[in-house]
């Protein structure tokens, strides 16, 4: 047996014993299964591949062997068949005879360095009930995600064995979990978990907020799968659901049947379209009002999964001090791909940023495992957490106030730069997540979003940057204008330029035009044909050129050496050259969304662009008036905010606290709401 832990055949009923004295266990991670309509992400709940983890070298601290060969590089699973017969509940599965399943899985190991590193907890127990024969194989990893086998023990007939497992050794990295391997005949799990010494604490109250924009079947479902999770249930003080858009929740003929599942816990406010940030200050607002611990926010476009709420809330009440708690987002429509593992703010350049180099964006968890994904041990430490789902302590927003009115874009990251500030770390907790659209089949860099991209970047890189004017956020911004504009998206530089424009307008009046710009904005539509959007490519005549660009050679982009060279000439060429009359009749190519490079569709005189969704289709078309008279608008507002810095630091910095404040809100909140329902 292992030095470092210690296993027991005995009841599982809370109760250990210790050198004389007693303890009493509480469970701080339930090991679950998939439900029979989420077999596509049996991965995420059980391994069925070998029990190999990544080959690391022992020779040094490099991921490189003798030889020079990268071990670091994850290795396909193995594989296996995975039953769905087998699994008999949320908590209990087969193991068939002869079979090994593991629970090295998202969200059946156990994260014991983000236990060790932000919690009170010292140690874990694993406490396993089975019914068979067969054997319980405990293992670890550490930070460089090498495996190392714990402890075993041998199971017959009905049994209930636990492990003691200290933390310690997790300074950096690294998770437990536990593989079953049946004998001559099938093992059955009946139900396991890793717990906790009881320490007496009522659990905190979590007022649960989703904020909803004409997402009405999302929210309904995420309120039936809330009303199926008793234990979930069991912790919400309120489900509150904050409704800004034009088709109701409240009025869907599904409603009242689906209310009628929780009884006195939802609330919804219907309220004018604040955004984002709006509605997220609104559900923040309502716990401190409504006297909850605890407001967890949720996006409307998500699939929960339950016990992530009770993960989420067990590791926030043992926290050292107050911490912000958030999930991770899967992929909604490929579910075992994980979209990101943490973030951070890159403060040079003062964008969302990844903290470990070798993460991956869009992590396969069927083909890549955990067991031989070394950068998925690695502990993440995070700036902050996506609004998808975020557990923020009402202590921490009395302190705090809420979000800034910003709208969409940046309210998550700027509230994690400045509860980090004040103490308040902000922690990404693995094994708690949803299911959310990624952003990979978006751009939301182009449109009307791109107001909000570049206008909220600002602000909060005035209040928060370390750098005397950004560091280099106004430098990319002004590169950024320059490929919208040879790229002949108009509508986005208008956009851009207007954000700039509200920069230096100051914040005071950014409650005031909360809910007005996006509809100034969506107004322009109609004066910029990149922004018009036709769903049938055939409304437009066939793309036509009489003389290719490059002479018909390929595209790429220009080295960094000649790019600014390149720029030169392009811009030239657009703001001199005449738009022959062919290009104006009908467009040169139809380019595909993942072929619209600014160094591609520059070449062009008019062209035609899919959107990213794949639902509609636009005509670009070059206008070097439009082009000179924005890149002088552009370079203008530039220099003027370079110019301005110190004095707008200084000025958002000293307004931040009052625009964010829980009475700046209210004001804003008792102006836009339009009612509300209970049930």
């Amino acid at each position: 047996m292992s030095a470092d832990a210690t296993s027991t055949n005995q009841p599982a009923d809370g109760t250990a014993t210790g050198t004389g004295s007693e303890a009493r266990y509480t469970t701080l991670q339930r090991v679950i299964l998939p439900t029979a309509a989420q077999m596509d992400t049996i991965p995420l709940y059980v391994d069925i591949g070998s029990a190999a983890g990544a080959q690391l070298s022992t020779m040094d601290g490099s991921a490189e062997d003798s030889r020079g060969v990268d071990r670091s590089v994850p290795v396909s699973s193995s594989g296996g068949t995975a039953h769905a017969e087998d699994f008999i509940s949320r908590t209990a599965t087969t193991v068939r005879a002869g079979n090994r399943i593991s629970f090295a899985t998202y969200f059946n190991a156990f994260p014991a360095s983000y236990w060790r590193r932000w919690t009170t907890v010292e140690a874990v127990r694993l406490s396993v009930r089975t019914r068979g024969t067969g054997t319980i194989i405990v293992y670890k990893s550490n930070a460089r995600g090498s495996l190392q086998r714990v402890d075993s023990t041998r199971v017959s007939g009905p049994a209930d064995t636990v492990f003691d497992l200290p933390l310690a050794p997790f300074g950096d990295g690294g998770w437990y979990w536990f593989d079953l391997v049946a004998g001559n005949e099938s093992l059955v799990l009946e139900e396991a978990g890793w717990q906790g010494v009881d320490d007496g604490h009522t659990p905190g109250r979590i007022t649960l907020q989703i904020t909803t924009m004409n997402k009405v079947s999302y929210c309904l479902d995420n309120l039936r799968l809330l009303a199926d999770s008793p234990e979930a249930l069991e912790l919400l003080q309120e489900i509150l659901i904050v409704d800004q858009g034009s088709s109701k929740v409240a009025d869907h003929p599904d409603f009242e049947t689906v209310a009628a599942r929780l009884p006195g816990k939802l609330r919804i406010i219907n309220q004018a379209n604040l955004g984002g940030s709006g509605g997220f200050s609104r559900g923040m607002y309502e716990a401190v009002q409504n006297g909850s611990d605890y407001a967890l926010l949720l996006d409307d476009d998500v699939v929960i999964e339950p016990a992530s709420i009770s993960r989420l809330l067990i590791f926030a009440d043992r926290c050292r001090k107050p911490t912000i708690v958030g999930g991770h987002m899967f992929d909604l429509y490929n579910r075992t791909v994980l979209h990101t593992f943490g973030e951070v703010v890159n403060p040079w350049r003062f964008q969302p940023d990844q903290p470990v180099p070798e993460q991956v964006l869009g992590h396969d968890l069927e083909r890549f495992t955990l067991r031989n994904t070394p950068w998925l041990h690695r502990r993440v430490d995070v700036d902050y957490n996506g609004w998808w789902m975020d557990l923020i302590p009402t202590s921490v927003i009395r302190e705090l106030g809420l979000s800034l009115p910003v709208f969409i874009k940046w309210d998550d990251a700027e509230y994690g730069l400045r509860a980090k500030k004040a103490g308040y770390p902000t922690v990404s907790l693995p094994g708690a997540a949803v299911w959310h659209v990624s952003w990979i089949d978006k751009d939301d860099l182009v449109g009307w979003q791109a107001y909000f991209h570049i206008r909220n970047r600002l602000i909060s890189a005035l209040i928060h940057s370390p750098y005397e004017r950004g560091g280099k956020v106004l430098r990319e911004s002004g590169y950024a204008d320059i490929k919208h504009l040879i790229s002949m998206q108009y509508y986005t530089a208008a956009g851009r330029a207007m954000a700039l424009e509200d920069v230096l307008a100051g914040p005071d009046q950014l409650h005031r035009i909360l809910p007005e710009r996006i509809k100034q904005i969506r107004g322009m539509t109609s004066e910029y044909p990149d922004a018009q959007l036709a769903p049938d490519v055939e409304k437009y005549p066939a793309p036509h050129v009489e003389k290719p660009p490059r002479h018909g050679r390929g595209f790429s982009a220009p080295g960094y050496s000649k790019l600014v060279p390149w720029a030169a000439k392009t811009v030239t060429r657009q703001l001199l050259s005449p738009v022959s009359e062919s290009a104006k009749e009908r467009p040169q190519a139809h380019i595909a969304h993942q072929d619209n490079k600014w160094w591609r569709i520059s070449q062009y005189d008019s062209a035609l662009v899919s959107n990213a969704e794949g639902t509609g289709v636009s005509w670009y078309r070059r206008d070097p008036a439009e082009l000179r008279q924005q890149l002088t608008r552009s370079a203008a507002l530039h220099a003027q905010l370079l110019r301005e810095w110190p004095r707008l630091r200084r000025q958002y910095r000293e307004a931040a606290a009052r625009i964010a404040s829980i009475d700046a809100w209210a004001e804003t909140f008792a102006a836009y709401t339009e009612g509300e329902v209970r049930r």
